[in-house]
């Protein structure tokens, strides 16, 4: 057996200079500052900033968000922004603890508002400069191996745990309940538009919840979406369905694909259709998928009770034979299938590819299970209305991401898809040097990283966005 080759142990001195570790986290800051960010939130909190030479409560949040997309977990993690000491500014650009605690401290509902109107000037300047750099405002979104030139918004929910015994004395809703955040995420680009955050006891179907999230999930489009004349497709599994929210997308002229109960009165229309009536269903690439048809059963529901509020109401079931450990009831172990059900508003189109575009709602399970990684899976406080700003700040994080993703990563196939974890080791956490010359800071990334150029390009795309006047 040969021997191990043992490494060469370095000399270790702590003499570095002007050495940092997370210099990708620069274009973040650098994105927000250039799409009017910074300075829509720095508006919107103007009221926070008691002195002209304290802290810009507006650059405190935007810190935050960056952090957080960067990994941070607590208020206390941003402070790995100061310790990269010269690359956010000189020392003490960065706000400490406790004043950032003050600024989230000192944000109320009524400037939690303003802070999401910020948030949508933000966007519109964004679309606007990523249809400069790319060609296109809006990426389609994929379903059934088509593109959808519309707009794609998905209504789901989760559970994120409390680490606390008691009740909060201001309403934190801990104990065993935790919180359970109803967020709108865009599926075109993976967009964090919108969250509610509720107790973790209050249940999913509840319709006033789903209306407030869409509410503020379409506030945050460019007008110019939203009254564009193409429809806004909204999704959402069956906990989303209630008679008030499909009342409310039809009444606002939206289309929506929204799960729908299996009851008694489905199985009996089930029971019904005949087997020549049952259509091959479609998988994600749009081809035929084995053991799985679908069937519009609209005509045999009496749907007299959505005439007024829905007339183009419809009711599609999807049948398949159901994987191994599947839950079954009774009808679906006697038939030997397992159902599913939704309905759509939508009036054309085959209905193997409509079902093929309500299955494409369980991406946004992808975008939950990231959007927790950055920032919504752990909440710092134990103040219901610090946790909702934090929230509000985990929505941003991820809005940079995909910014970033979408504006300046398009030709890098291994970053234009990366989920947080891969984006943060291969771009956000590159190491480089800053130096002083010619009046300029110059930030040399490190030569031989895998992904200097990546980030290096990036940056040079980012500059063609102008700064706000």
């Amino acid at each position: 057996m040969q021997p191990t080759t043992s490494r060469t142990p370095p000399t270790i001195t702590a003499d570095g200079t002007g050495v940092v570790s997370h210099a990708g986290t620069v274009l973040l800051a650098e994105l927000a500052d250039r799409i009017g960010l910074t300075a829509a939130l720095s508006e919107a909190t103007d009221g926070l900033r008691q002195r002209q030479a304290g802290h810009d409560p507006g650059r405190v949040l935007v810190d935050v968000a960056v952090a957080i997309a960067d990994g941070a977990r607590t208020i206390s993690d941003v402070q790995v922004l100061a310790d990269q000491q010269g690359l956010h500014g000189p020392a003490g650009s960065v706000a400490s603890t406790p004043t950032i605690w003050r600024v989230l401290a000192g944000i109320d509902p009524a400037m939690l508002a303003e802070i999401r109107l910020a948030r949508a000037v933000a966007r519109d300047r964004a679309w606007l400069a990523r249809g400069e750099l790319t060609g296109a405002e809006l990426p389609g979104s994929r379903a059934a191996g088509r593109m959808l030139e519309q707009v794609v918004i998905d209504l789901d929910a989760t559970l994120v745990t409390a680490h606390s015994d008691k009740q909060g004395a201001r309403g934190n809703f801990k104990g065993g309940f935790g919180y359970h955040p109803l967020g709108a995420w865009l599926d075109n680009t993976g967009e964090a538009l919108a969250a509610v955050l509720r107790p973790g006891n209050a249940g999913s179907n509840t319709a006033a919840d789903h209306l407030v999230v869409l509410d503020r999930a379409l506030t945050q489009l460019p007008d110019r979406w939203r009254h564009s004349s193409t429809p806004i497709l909204i999704r959402a599994d069956g906990a989303g369905y209630s008679h008030a929210l499909i009342s409310a997308l039809s009444a606002q002229g939206l289309e929506f694909s929204v799960g729908y109960p299996v009851t008694d009165t489905v199985r009996e229309a089930i029971r019904l259709v005949p087997k020549w009536a049952w259509d091959r269903a479609s998988d994600a690439d749009g081809d035929l998928r084995e053991h799985a048809d679908v069937v519009d059963i609209t005509g045999l529901l009496d749907l007299s009770g959505w005439t007024s509020s829905c007339p183009r109401m419809r009711v599609i079931v999807r049948r398949e034979l159901p994987h191994p450990g599947a839950t079954l009831d009774a009808f679906e172990i006697r038939d030997g299938f397992r159902y599913q059900a939704f309905t759509t508003n939508t009036a054309r189109g085959q209905i193997a590819f409509l079902e093929a575009r309500h299955r494409a709602h369980a991406r946004v399970e992808d975008r939950i299970r990231t959007g927790k990684d950055t920032g919504l899976g752990h909440l710092p406080s134990r103040h219901q209305q610090i946790n909702a700003v934090w929230t509000e700040l985990a929505l941003i994080a991820a809005d940079l991401l995909a910014f970033a993703q979408t504006m300046l990563l398009t030709d890098e196939p291994g970053l234009h898809r990366a989920e947080p974890k891969t984006l943060r080791y291969r771009l956000l956490h590159t190491a480089a040097r800053i130096t002083r010359g010619q009046r300029k800071v110059f930030l040399r990334l490190a030569e031989h990283w895998p992904w200097t150029l990546a980030l290096a390009r990036a940056f040079q795309r980012l500059r063609l966005i102008p700064l706000p006047a």
